[in-house]
C-alpha cells in the first residue's frame, strides 16, 4: 500500500495469543496477498517478540522494513504494524488506543477467553481505529464508547453508526417496507 504523503498509514493490528494463534486480526495493505503469507508473518512477528518483555510498556522492533510497536498483557499479544518510514510515536499512539479500549470493553479482564467472548466487540474496535490503513481515532474511550454505544437513534446518519447499528437499521427498514 502507497503511503499517503503526510498521512500515517496503518499495515496490519494483531491480537493473538500467548502460542502466537490469531484471536483478531485485521490487514490494511497488501503485503501480504495470501492468507498463508498472513499466517506466516503472524508467526514471524511472534516468534522475534515472544522472549521480550512488554509487558508494562510498548516495545518497539523493525523486522522486514516494518516498524512493529507490540504489548503484552495477561495471555494476549497487542501489535500494530506500519511501513518503516511511518512515526513510531503515532504507530505508539494507535497500539495505545487499541490497548485502552479493548480493556475497557473487557472490563480490565483481558485475557484470551474473555477476548473471544467478546470478539464482536473487538473487530468492531479495530474498525473505528482504522480504516482502509488510514487511522480514524486512537482515543481509547471514545473507541469503546463508539462500539457499544447502543442508544444510536435510528435515524441517525449512516456514516455514524456502527455496523451492527447499521445492520439493525436497515433490517428494520425492510420490516417496515415489507409489512406495507
Amino acid at each position: 500500500m502507497a503511503s499517503y504523503g503526510l498521512c500515517p498509514t496503518i499495515k496490519n493490528i494483531l491480537l493473538l495469543d500467548s502460542e502466537g494463534k490469531r484471536v483478531a486480526v485485521k490487514y490494511y495493505s497488501d503485503d501480504w496477498p495470501t492468507n498463508n503469507s498472513k499466517l506466516a508473518f503472524e508467526k514471524f512477528v511472534f516468534t522475534k517478540t515472544a522472549k521480550t518483555n512488554a509487558r508494562a510498556e510498548a516495545d518497539i522492533t523493525l523486522l522486514e522494513n516494518n516498524i512493529i510497536i507490540y504489548k503484552f498483557i495477561q495471555d494476549l499479544h497487542f501489535f500494530v504494524t506500519g511501513g518503516d518510514d511511518e512515526n513510531e510515536l503515532i504507530l505508539a499512539s494507535v497500539l495505545q488506543g487499541f490497548f485502552d479500549a479493548v480493556t475497557l470493553l473487557l472490563r480490565n479482564n483481558v485475557e484470551k477467553r474473555e477476548a473471544l467472548e467478546n470478539l464482536d466487540l473487538i473487530l468492531l474496535c479495530l474498525d473505528e481505529i482504522v480504516d482502509g490503513g488510514m487511522i480514524l481515532e486512537t482515543n481509547g474511550s471514545l473507541i469503546a464508547e463508539k462500539v457499544t454505544s447502543h442508544s444510536m437513534d435510528a435515524d441517525a446518519p449512516l456514516s455514524e453508526q456502527t455496523l451492527t447499528q447499521a445492520w439493525a437499521t436497515a433490517r428494520e427498514h425492510l420490516t417496515r417496507t415489507l409489512l406495507k
